[in-house]
């Protein structure tokens, strides 16, 4: 029984040796594969998981198979301003990492970690023109890791387009 308990202990402490040897970022990669989800080529199409670990942003003429948890506004500014706007906001917080850019300039996708365990979130971002000079976009934050994200998604999405208003008035919902 204490031999047994003994092989535990050194397991479990061999394990924690590893995760922050290797360092949280690479063991999560090493076990779940890349931490980036990718990209969302058609959010009309989207079909998003059944577990509770995304939030999604879009107008629902955009957003059509899957409802969106928040409409987002549409803002007096044109894509290319509206995106330089959002990756100030965005850039300024910690942990996260721009991934890739869509060719037109309307898309960006980033990866920011969680503060201790460093679990990666996939967030997609599509800026949609409306009218000259109005802008609306799309924004879908997924979870990689786990079947919750205790509203850590959600609120990101959210400080996200609260701060994003401060900058850019926004003209009214989509």
């Amino acid at each position: 029984m204490k031999t047994a308990l003994i092989a535990i202990v050194v397991i479990i402490l061999a394990c924690v040796a590893v995760f922050f040897g290797f360092g949280r970022e690479r063991t999560w990669e090493i076990l779940f594969g890349p931490a980036d989800l990718g990209p969302v080529n058609d959010f009309a199409d989207l079909k998003r998981p059944k577990t509770p670990n995304t939030f999604l942003a879009c107008p629902r003429e955009v957003c059509v198979r899957e409802e969106p948890d928040l409409v987002p506004p549409v803002f007096a500014a044109d894509p290319h301003e509206l995106r330089q706007a959002l990756r100030q906001i965005i850039e300024a917080e910690p942990r996260v990492e721009h991934v890739a850019g869509d060719a037109d300039g309307l898309g960006d996708r980033y990866i920011q970690r969680t503060r201790f365990m460093r679990f990666p979130d996939t967030i997609v971002i599509r800026y949609l023109p409306v009218d000259v000079g109005r802008t609306t976009l799309v924004i879908y934050s997924r979870s990689k890791i786990g079947s919750s994200d205790y509203g850590v998604n959600e609120e990101r999405v959210r400080r996200w387009l609260r701060a994003l208003e401060l900058a850019v008035p926004p003209i009214a919902a989509a």
